[in-house]
């Protein structure tokens, strides 16, 4: 696999878990008064998602260089 593309690959697929995550959220608690920014719209819930997810996953994501030790 290229490597540009497994550097985005984990962070992808945290935008996807957070989207899914944030709208389950927002379907089964969510916010039935309107008043809430994120939980009342199931749009603006799943774009919040998916960013959380995204910088989530792109935070556990490790480096793979061979880290050679100076003598």
């Amino acid at each position: 696999m290229n490597l540009t593309l497994k550097k985005y690959v984990l962070p992808a697929i945290g935008v996807v878990v957070g989207g899914i995550a944030a709208f389950f959220y927002w379907q089964q608690i969510g916010c039935n008064s309107g008043t809430c920014a994120i939980t009342s719209d199931p749009v603006n819930s799943v774009v919040y998602g998916a960013i959380m997810g995204g910088l989530l996953f792109s935070m556990i994501q490790t480096d793979n260089k061979d880290k050679t030790k100076e003598k």
